[in-house]
């Protein structure tokens, strides 16, 4: 260590040749004349200039790494090291490849230990994001293979090592730095004698990959979401209602957000009008305004560019009362979703029915789910949400008291730990003295992240100040959970004990 002077990743180039010659063979004592010739070399470097580098200490070759990109689907799943290069001419190699292909990598032996094969290994990553192929693959030996062969399979072996039962320098190395085994290939390597002819077929993923589209269309990575913390008052028609909904979505779109969420019964306020009937007449009153609403609302959407979840409002279907909610995207398409659980006192009071429907929303900045309120409490939708691809959770909801609030506030926070996923919730604040059963309302709306090193400390990306009327701006980085869903420091969607346990929807 205390010799070297600098490290330096770069470029190999041809006049490189001898001394990455004399680097091969002192790295593959165990095969001898496993060195790449000149005009191999050169072929590699006039096809693939940005595959090919090395590391120098001290300006001295210390380790290499090879690679082209291939076409991966026209390849059988146990093909050869030779069929993988073309006979070795790498004549495999695309310019349309979707895959970065391992072709060598090594560290000379005095160099080991200094954790440059990691920087090798970042550098074929970071190059796979750069031209968005959908990830790194490669054959990789497994030299102490032959001490075992006679007792284990290959399968086996594997197994072993991946419990660290058995130590392998090479492949622990690699499953170390995320790369995954998919397959065993049989005869991969001519002459690999120490592995006993097998190789492990290791691949590591690109979360960040877009698959080439020919619609012209743009993928969001961040998502800004306007949340509007509704202040309760009397309005004495539709009319004025929606002049203050047309407010809110103005503001929030003047910000740029992709999305605008409403709380649960926000239009509880024209009750107000049919307060003379009992609770459950006047409730079925205010549902004869809802087809009106979902058409200004998806009118909004699309004149102020904004995906507009509605919060929710009562909707008679078949006689029967039901609270439901709309997504009206701003390419003017609609979908409705369903309260599936409600509390005794919705149903006592009003006598709202349980919602039958679950299902998340393609929207165009990715997946959504919205559950209102009191369905936020129960984790099993969220997570079939999860399972389905969800990337933010939007929970509009109305409570009364402080610990009313903080059921709705705890759970969400929980669903966006558990699930890996941004949740939103927005209520109303306020009180509507001429409302039955709907006297006062308490909320802080607030945006929820996952708890690790890319996110907020305490989960927390915004909140709202309790109890006023305001809109919370939030921007949310999609890239972020593909790095959780692969590289957090716990990862709540893929431990799970599948083994044990599962969750589907009937």
């Amino acid at each position: 260590m205390k010799d070297i002077e600098n490290i330096e990743l770069t470029y190999l180039t041809l006049n490189d040749y001898q001394e990455l010659k004399a680097a091969m063979i002192d790295s593959y004592t165990t095969m001898p004349n496993s060195f790449w010739r000149e005009h191999q070399i050169a072929s590699l470097i006039e096809c693939f200039p940005e595959g090919q580098v090395v590391i120098k200490i001290n300006d001295q070759i210390a380790g290499c790494a090879l690679s082209i990109m291939v076409d991966y689907n026209s390849f059988d799943d146990h093909h050869s090291y030779q069929e993988i290069t073309g006979n070795y001419t790498f004549s495999t190699h695309t310019e349309d490849g979707d895959v970065l292909y391992g072709i060598d990598v090594f560290i000379k032996p005095e160099y080991r230990g200094l954790r440059l094969g990691r920087r090798l290994y970042d550098y074929r990553k970071e190059l796979c994001e750069r031209l968005n192929l959908r990830g790194v693959a490669f054959g990789g030996r497994i030299p102490n293979y032959h001490k075992y062969s006679d007792k284990l399979s290959p399968k086996e072996y594997i197994a072993k090592v991946r419990r660290k039962e058995i130590h392998d320098p090479v492949l622990n190395f690699q499953v170390s730095n995320d790369f995954h085994p998919t397959k065993v290939l049989k005869n991969y390597l001519e002459g690999d004698e120490a592995s006993n002819d097998y190789a492990v077929l290791l691949e590591w993923d690109n979360i960040y990959y877009e698959k080439k589209s020919k619609k012209a269309s743009v993928i969001k990575k961040v998502i800004r979401l306007g949340l509007i913390q509704w202040q309760m008052r009397p309005y004495k028609d539709l009319e004025e209602l929606m002049t203050q909904v047309e407010f809110f979505v103005d503001a929030v779109s003047g910000y740029r957000s992709d999305f605008a969420l409403f709380p649960e019964f926000f239009n509880a306020p024209l009750m107000a009008q049919n307060n003379h009937l009992t609770e459950a007449e006047a409730i079925r009153e205010l549902a004869k305004h809802t087809e009106e609403i979902v058409k200004q609302f998806s009118q909004l959407s699309i004149s102020y560019n904004i995906n507009i979840i509605s919060g929710s409002m009562p909707e008679m279907q078949n006689g029967k009362l039901y609270n439901v909610g709309y997504l009206c995207r701003r390419d003017g398409t609609v979908e409705r979703y369903e309260k599936l659980h409600v509390t005794p006192d919705e149903v006592r009071v009003w006598g709202l029915q349980k919602g039958h429907e679950l299902k998340s929303f393609d929207t165009d900045c990715g997946k959504i789910g919205i559950l209102i309120c009191y369905d936020s409490e129960f984790p099993e939708l969220s997570r079939i949400l999860a399972d389905e691809g969800m990337d933010i959770l939007f929970v509009p909801f109305l409570t009364d008291t402080q610990n009313g609030y903080s059921r709705v506030r705890n759970c969400s926070q929980a669903r966006a730990i558990e699930n890996e996923c941004y949740v939103a919730i927005a209520g109303s604040v306020g009180n509507l003295p001429k409302v039955q059963n709907m006297d006062i309302q308490y909320a802080q709306s607030m945006v929820f992240t996952p708890c690790d090193f890319a996110f907020p400390a305490n989960g927390i990306k915004a909140e709202a100040t309790p109890n006023s009327e305001m809109i919370l701006i939030a921007d949310v980085d999609i890239d972020l959970l593909r790095q959780l869903h692969q590289f957090g420091s716990v990862r709540n969607l893929k431990d799970r004990r599948k083994d044990l346990y599962e969750l589907k929807k009937l």
